[in-house]
């Protein structure tokens, strides 16, 4: 297998910079602009966006889209220690929503962040920004803005660090995916 790839701080930066911009030139009049967090991975990545998008003139509501109980593999991936709770800052009835993650992979994602949002009212439009879109779709989903496109293997996981308190420090690298181990049966006492 040849070296996984790797992208530094800058190139993140960049891709950031460039979804930004484009939200921007796309929403510049739009009057209720709603940028939402899927947690945990997009919620870092929203909060940059927004920065980004405020140094453009727009001033676009954040929040966080928790979509734990909308997965339909909640029985193998449980709800993680650091919960992030669905928080959004207003009514999202008649709002151009926007939702942000990290990695668009097979789709379940977005479509359980869909679940969520429409749970708590009805936007007059619904947009998907993700800083690196892969290969290996399972819905019919596609990301309306996109930092980085990669091609990763379907034996390969994208992973993506974006430091909160040292930008400096983001990392995208793809690296071989570990399948999990069989769980033990919990012995009987």
């Amino acid at each position: 297998m040849a070296t996984p790839p790797k992208h530094d701080a800058q190139t993140i930066h960049q891709a950031i910079d460039r979804v930004a911009a484009a939200i921007a030139s796309r929403h510049a009049a739009t009057g209720r602009l709603l940028v939402l967090g899927i947690a945990n991975g997009g919620v870092v990545f929203a909060r940059r966006l927004v920065a980004a998008l405020k140094r453009a003139g727009l001033r676009p509501g954040t929040g966080t889209i928790d979509i734990s109980f909308h997965r339909d593999d909640i029985g193998a991936n449980p709800i993680p220690k650091e919960h992030a709770p669905t928080l959004i800052p207003h009514d999202v009835n008649g709002a151009t929503v926007i939702l942000a993650d990290d990695v668009l992979h097979s789709g379940r994602t977005v479509k359980a962040a869909l679940d969520e949002l429409f749970d708590h009212g009805r936007p007059d439009c619904v947009e998907l920004a993700v800083l690196v879109d892969r290969n290996g779709r399972l819905l019919p989903v596609a990301a309306t803005y996109t930092g980085i496109v990669l091609v990763a293997e379907d034996d390969e996981k994208v992973l993506v660090r974006l430091d909160a308190d040292n930008p400096k420090r983001d990392t995208l690298i793809t690296e071989p995916a570990h399948k999990s181990k069989p769980r033990r049966a919990n012995p009987v006492i």
